[in-house]
């Protein structure tokens, strides 16, 4: 799973008799719109970390799914929103916006039977671009009057004129095999970029990461804000165990006291929570050691931000 930009196809441009296809994707949209889960489900398997909490997703990440002659490299991205005050904020925007370029089709996803401002401001981000857009309406499961769902995408079909709209439920699985048809068709023709079994362009230790700051945010919903990243210190294998060491990095020493909870219960949880996914994911015995560090202004220094990793790409 280690990361890659592979300089040369890894394949012929034939596969069974049938030419090869290989495309980027990239899925954008408002926080908390679901574009995670779809990509999620669009692979057949949990890669991209998911909470309720909005801007979960930080980094650009690649999916890559092949299957037989096809191969699409979903690029999920960070929501697009308004907030421009800290660093992170800048970064995230930034990395989003990047992500529409020089792809061969952008899915937008944005929510049933309503349209937001943070929705017009990706659509604003998104007027310029050259490549087919296909407009994913998500959860659609939860409309409890299904005709309220026409005038949603008439309403879509005039504010983007030639886009292809198509209504799925990204949790549930709804109307996933249609999304995912509109998008072969835009993919072009050529070599495969990545090899058949390569799932992301990142990194184990940056997945082990973002496993751990799943769980924070899942644990503790609105008590501590984002100020919150992860840092693996160690990732070493030894015989059939893989130790991991990760620090849990904070801004206030408050924030600390919140993860570490009464008498460390709460990061035990995490901890637990995090070592079953990763075992889940690496397919091995985990040794998953937790810590919490205070480091002041993490999230509003551009050189801290690029040594942990939040580098425009």
């Amino acid at each position: 799973m280690c990361r890659c930009n592979p300089r040369f196809p890894t394949r012929g441009i034939f596969v069974n008799q049938q030419p090869t296809r290989c495309g980027y994707i990239a899925i954008v949209g408002r926080p908390n719109v679901g574009k995670s889960t779809l990509l999620n489900h669009l692979l057949g398997q949990k890669l991209a970390i998911t909470s309720r909490k909005p801007q979960t997703t930080r980094h650009n990440m690649l999916g890559i799914k092949t299957e037989g002659a096809d191969q699409i490299v979903f690029v999920d991205t960070p929501g697009l929103h308004s907030g421009q005050d800290k660093a992170i904020n800048r970064y995230m925007n930034r990395a989003a916006t990047s992500a529409a370029r020089d792809v061969d089709a952008v899915v937008f996803v944005v929510e049933r039977a309503r349209w937001t401002e943070g929705d017009q401001l990706v659509a604003d981000k998104l007027s310029g671009i050259k490549c087919p857009l296909i407009i994913a309406v998500n959860k659609v499961d939860q409309l409890e009057d299904k005709s309220t769902l026409l005038p949603q995408l008439q309403a879509l079909a005039e504010r983007h004129p030639g886009a292809e709209i198509v209504p799925v439920s990204a949790l549930r699985g709804v109307n996933l095999d249609a999304l995912e048809e509109v998008i072969l068709r835009h993919l072009p023709q050529g070599p495969h970029l990545f090899p058949e079994d390569q799932i992301t362009d990142r990194s184990s230790r940056f997945l082990a990461a973002e496993i751990v700051r799943e769980k924070i945010m899942r644990q503790l919903g609105a008590e501590v804000p984002y100020e919150v990243t992860v840092e693996v210190e160690e990732f070493v294998r030894e015989d059939k165990i893989l130790h991991i060491s990760a620090a849990i990095l904070v801004e206030r020493s408050g924030q600390k006291r919140i993860i570490i909870g009464s008498k460390g219960e709460r990061i035990k949880q995490i901890g637990t929570q995090a070592r079953q996914d990763m075992e889940r994911l690496f397919e091995s015995k985990i040794m998953l050691n937790l810590w919490v560090k205070v480091k002041s202004g993490w999230s509003d220094d551009e050189r801290a931000l690029r040594s942990l990793g939040y580098r425009d790409e």
